[in-house]
């Protein structure tokens, strides 16, 4: 396959202009770029969801215009979203086949569905079954199944967008396989990833997006990973990480005594102090998101205490905990964070409407305002202040999410995993704000899947495995070998145990 020119404009605004590359039988071709580079357009120009305005697609060495994404499919281009563009309510079989059904006869052969969805699922490490309602997984269960539906059929061109930006270490491995499998039986795979250590594990050519445009492609063996960030960004980059700040040494802002989430008799105990960062570590499944929702009264929970400010919180709920100081940022910003559809001055205030509209009727002018003022300090880089919340990248939709949370001005900041999905300079800039926080006398916890963004940014990391903490480490014993190690080892206890 090959791009010459591709461009793509929506009116006035050109968001990708001039793309040449090609898609070489048995190669893997890594795409990457910051947040907002042009990445997801030129995916979507390829694959057949968005007609470009100027330029040529080839295949096979014809000129080719797709109509749609299913015209793209039967000529063999396949796209694996970045989202989850599945159906919650049905089954994992029937979201496989969805739109090509198996028949037998009149009917839908749910049997044969089932064998063959039970092999695919197999293939890409998943650990769903065909009849599990695809709404009951998590959000890596459901990734697995939106690139195992991609692998269904034979195919051309793989596109892989972000693949591997919810999936546990173990299925990264797994997911990579395949693309070296896929490679090897001469599929052209073209991978978007912000993780430069898959990029650089995986492909064969780079080629770099920045502002829209192409700055060139080159092969992967002569690029390191500093190399590839610094082509992204368009400068040489600084230490990724603030520097770490002095000890906490006032009293504990908040203190949790064995809490215990759901129906679980796992108790997690531990305390936080202003100006400090907290980490938390552990593999998928350790139970860290699940405390922290319980902790906010987002899912049930027992037999824990709760105290914040010298104050116990007794009957514990999103308000409750708001009023005491304490804010929450999902993990997921596109199904929990934020309203997609809505424009961004009410997704904003949402949370904080007795500060913009303190009487009855919604202050525009004053949301306005707010929204003006976050853009500006937490540089939301928008076109318009008149968008929807989904039409911008996932760096700015983090950075308005988490601009979302401070209105409340709270004293106690829950990041969970702050920078999944994010490029380098927003990662940067995410950085920068957690770090001013704690500088300002806020305490900050943050939930990372990211061994080495714990390294660089927590003062203390606490390790958990099947919802218990069972590790903490502070000082030069924040290194990534001691976290995997408390995560992953059968023995219990902290580290200056060991």
């Amino acid at each position: 396959m090959r791009a010459e020119g591709l461009g793509k404009a929506y009116g006035a605004i050109t968001v990708l202009s001039d793309v040449s590359l090609d898609i070489r039988a048995g190669e893997v071709h890594a795409i990457i770029g910051e947040n907002g580079a042009g990445k997801s357009t030129l995916m979507k120009l390829l694959s057949g969801h968005v007609k470009p305005t100027t330029g040529q697609l080839h295949m096979d060495g014809e000129a080719v215009a797709f109509s749609d994404a299913v015209e793209a499919e039967a000529a063999g281009i396949v796209l694996v979203h970045q989202e989850i563009l599945l159906a919650a309510d049905l089954t994992v079989a029937q979201n496989l086949f969805l739109g090509r059904e198996i028949a037998r006869g009149f009917m839908v052969d749910d049997a044969k569905m089932n064998r063959r969805s039970a092999e695919v699922l197999a293939r890409v490490g998943s650990v769903a079954r065909p009849r599990d309602r695809l709404g009951d997984l998590p959000l890596a269960q459901r990734q697995l199944v939106q690139i195992a539906r991609a692998l269904l059929e034979d195919r051309k061109v793989v596109i892989l967008d972000e693949p591997t930006a919810v999936l546990a270490n173990d299925e990264v491995a797994a997911l990579l396989d395949i693309v070296r499998d896929l490679r090897d039986q001469g599929v052209g795979v073209l991978y978007i990833s912000h993780r430069l250590d898959e990029v650089q594990a995986l492909a064969d050519r780079v080629t770099v997006l920045r502002d829209g445009q192409m700055i060139g492609t080159w092969p992967a063996a002569g690029l390191s990973q500093r190399e590839m960030a610094e082509l992204m960004v368009g400068r040489e980059l600084s230490m990724l990480y603030p520097p770490k700040r002095p000890p906490a040494s006032a009293a504990p802002i908040l203190e949790v005594t064995d809490l215990a989430v759901d129906h679980g008799d796992a108790k997690a105990s531990f305390a936080l102090h202003p100006g400090e960062v907290l980490g938390f570590g552990g593999m998928i499944g350790a139970g860290r998101t699940e405390l922290f929702e319980g902790l906010m009264g987002l899912r049930p929970s027992h037999a824990g205490k709760v105290v914040v400010h010298g104050q116990e919180i007794s009957h514990r709920s999103v308000g409750r905990l708001m009023e005491a100081g304490l804010v929450y940022l999902t993990e997921d910003r596109k199904g929990k964070g934020l309203l997609l559809d809505e424009k961004l001055a009410p997704n904003l205030t949402l949370q904080a409407l007795d500060k913009t509209s303190p009487g009855i009727v919604l202050e525009r002018r004053a949301e306005f305002a707010s929204l003006r003022s976050a853009v500006a300090e937490y540089d939301i880089r928008v076109r318009s202040l008149a968008l929807e919340a989904g039409k911008l990248s996932g760096g700015n939709q983090q950075k308005l999410l988490l601009a979302k949370v401070m209105m409340t001005d709270p004293s106690v900041v829950i990041i969970d995993e702050p920078t999944r999905g994010i490029d380098i300079g927003n990662k940067r800039q995410i950085y920068d704000f957690i770090d001013a926080m704690a500088r300002a006398g806020k305490a900050c916890i943050v939930i990372s899947s990211e061994m080495q963004e714990l390294v660089g940014l927590a003062d203390r990391v606490l390790v958990m495995r099947g919802g218990r903490i069972v590790a903490e480490l502070a000082g030069d014993a924040i290194t990534e070998q001691n976290v995997v190690y408390a995560a992953t080892s059968s023995r219990h206890g902290t580290e200056g145990e060991n």
